[in-house]
């Protein structure tokens, strides 16, 4: 059986002498979405950190596409083709739409043109927004300008963290509605997510962690499905 195209890999690590990750696998394969639910304080934002370079391990490796990446920075990453959206800071308050987007290229030196409408066709909003300051949006077009500038990279992967953080259900609602497109282009997803059961619904592969450990892993739909996983995560 071949190897998942992301995977990191028993990975041990925290920050300082501690370590937050214990053993913990995440993969995800091609055009896929990954999601990564479990109780505060269970390690979901460190593993995607990990994944994506930002935490150093004492165990474990990292491998995109077969080639092990454990001691890329999370800029030579990027370069690989990952692509990873903050919870926080995620945008540039003071440019325009079309400025935050703009630099989500700053890598490429080819035509950026038809990747921008690309992003436009998925987000109508931002169109309309592009000379806006990115500031003056509510907080789930910020999301949406976070996402198309990471988009803007032309990623193999996308990582989110939380990225329905403090938007209201019909903006989560919109906001799962593009991953899924997004997902059907052929790009992995990797999300992290307090949403777990809204997360579960539209995720193909399910990783429920407790303490920093694989404590669950199956399709959403095995997961929500899973008596256990119900009463003891998604609220019975």
């Amino acid at each position: 059986m071949s190897e998942p195209f992301l995977i990191g890999d028993a990975m041990t690590g925290g920050y300082g002498a501690v370590d937050i990750l214990h053993d913990c696998t995440i993969a995800v394969e091609p055009g896929e979405i990954a999601v990564i639910v479990g109780p505060n304080g269970a390690g979901k934002s460190t593993a995607m950190k990990a994944v994506f370079g930002m935490l150093k391990l004492r165990g474990g490796r990292v491998r995109l596409n077969g080639e092990d990446i454990t001691g890329l920075t999370p800029q030579a990453r990027v370069a690989k083709g990952m692509a990873f959206v903050p919870q926080t800071h995620n945008i540039f308050t003071s440019m325009t739409v079309e400025e935050n987007l703009e630099m989500g290229a700053f890598l490429r030196r080819d035509d950026i043109k038809d990747t921008l409408e690309q992003v436009y066709t998925l987000f109508p909003i931002l169109k309309q927004k592009r000379h806006q300051a990115a500031g003056e949006l509510s907080g789930g077009q910020r999301q949406q300008v976070a996402v198309g500038r990471a988009l803007m990279t032309q990623p193999r992967v996308l990582m989110l963290d939380e990225p329905t953080a403090g938007v209201s259900p019909i903006v989560m609602d919109e906001l799962f509605d593009r991953i899924i497109e997004v997902a059907r282009t052929g790009i992995s997803i990797l999300m992290v997510e307090q949403n777990a059961r809204q997360a579960l619904e539209i995720a193909d592969k399910g990783y429920v962690l407790v303490q920093g450990r694989n404590r669950f892993t199956d399709t959403g739909k095995a997961l929500m499905a899973d008596p256990e996983v119900r009463r003891s995560f998604l609220g019975g």
